[in-house]
């Protein structure tokens, strides 16, 4: 436990900063030789680190069709029940977030829009790692379904015997993704950044990922005429503020619900009562025995932070600096306290609204920013798959009222074609006949 009064800027700092930062110039070689390597390979490439990395020996990338048409009858009932309800939940709540068309007539003749429509091509990947994660499949699945995306291209890494999770695949045929490739890691967004023979190259690439997918996405961000990417999405972390009446059990429960996610993971506990983190301690160590998944979440607590504040103002304060992907708050009124935490990529309200929710069911959306990206980017929403462009529309009434100040402007500026483009048309006979005409 950590002391927050005590420690000094840099000390405070470091107690904040997160475990796959280290080393950061080794993972930026590694991840730029294996684009490169797609870069010039390509298939060949993916198949052979694919090998390597996965285990599975593939002739091809491409995910066999005919096994997406008969995943229905592979997965349980309940599971089914399960997708099919976060599926609905899902969707429901990303329509609610389709944009509105703007039109505005700024002047008398001079009509602005602002219009929205679906990106073309949109890349998803889908971790694979030491768990299926068919939830992320629907996150961006349905989110680019919703949005009217025409081409949905996802990219999850196979496991040794070359096949990806029922689950997976059956989350894919509800969200209308027919387009499937079994690779993974850097070679993944290599791929969909640059295409290769099996692989056309998609304008936004989408997903969470490790250390390496998410420094492969920022490299290929930088490619010029280059897709775009959503957020630097990389492992999974928490932050629970939790006052002295706040239940341990839950606490604990919340903090190894991220842990299990992946070594790298991080928890991070902050509370003003010293009793509730010795508490929420022993709990952590008692419900880990009891995960199958104990080996992988023993080691991400090992980057736990139990931080004791003086109050829960300071704990706020902890919070913003931090800027955690998730937030939850176990605090009495809870939901006072929202205007104060300005940095975080989803929040969870009181001791009912676990994590756990928002990764698979409630209908937000669990792909979220995280090494405290949360301060200038958001979780990802309908408006991520969509594009904004303006339109403009002026008649020769419009061109005449603004006409002086655009010319004004370009003089200013020394732009002279810019000032004739106007001054042109305002002379020509062309104008005058068209004079009093209205913008349509």
């Amino acid at each position: 436990m950590q002391i927050w009064s005590t420690l000094n800027n840099q000390q405070q700092q470091n107690l904040l900063s997160r475990p796959a930062m280290a080393d950061n110039q080794k993972l930026s070689d590694i991840v730029s030789d294996i684009i490169e390597q797609v870069k010039y390979q390509g298939d060949e490439a993916l198949l052979a680190l694919t090998e390597k990395f996965d285990g599975a020996k593939l002739t091809s990338v491409k995910f066999d069709e005919v096994s997406l048409e008969e995943v229905s009858g592979l997965i349980s009932a309940k599971v089914k029940k399960a997708i099919d309800q976060a599926y609905t939940n899902i969707k429901s709540f990303h329509q609610a977030q389709y944009p509105q068309d703007v039109k505005v007539e700024t002047a008398p003749g001079v009509v602005c829009e602002l219009k929205h429509a679906p990106l073309a091509s949109v890349g998803l990947y889908i971790p694979g790692g030491t768990a299926p994660l068919p939830s992320t499949v629907l996150m961006l699945g349905a989110t680019a379904q919703v949005a009217g995306c025409a081409r949905k291209v996802l990219c999850t890494p196979p496991n040794k015997d070359g096949q990806i999770a029922s689950e997976i695949r059956y989350a894919a045929k509800l969200c209308g993704i027919d387009e499937i490739y079994l690779v993974g890691g850097a070679q993944a967004i290599a791929a969909l950044a640059l295409g290769t023979d099996s692989i056309a190259k998609v304008d936004k690439i989408f997903g969470p990922g490790n250390s390496f997918v998410t420094e492969a996405k920022q490299q290929v961000s930088r490619i010029p005429a280059g897709p775009a990417i959503d957020m630097p999405a990389g492992p999974s972390e928490v932050l629970v503020i939790a006052d002295k009446d706040a239940n341990p059990v839950y606490v604990a429960a919340d903090l190894l619900s991220q842990a299990e996610h992946g070594a790298d993971s991080q928890a991070v506990l902050v509370s003003d009562s010293e009793a509730l983190i010795e508490a929420t301690k022993q709990q952590v160590s008692a419900q880990l025995a009891t995960l199958s998944r104990k080996d992988i979440a023993q080691q991400a607590i090992q980057h736990s932070r139990y931080i004791l504040t003086g109050n829960i103002e300071q704990a706020f304060e902890v919070s913003n600096s931090y800027g955690p992907e998730h937030l939850i708050v176990q605090i009495e009124n809870a939901r006072e306290s929202l205007d104060k935490l300005t940095n975080a990529g989803s929040i969870f309200v009181g001791q009912w609204s676990p994590e756990s929710a928002g990764d698979y069911a409630s209908g937000t959306n669990h792909v979220l920013p995280t090494y405290g990206y949360a301060r200038n980017y958001s979780s990802l929403g309908l408006a991520d798959f969509m594009r904004r462009y303006t339109v403009q529309e002026l008649s020769y009434l419009g061109l005449q009222n603004i006409g002086d100040a655009i010319m004004d402007l370009a003089d200013a500026e020394g732009l002279d074609a810019h000032r004739q483009a106007v001054a042109l048309r305002l002379q020509s006979d062309l104008c005058a006949e068209n004079k009093g005409g209205n913008a349509s």
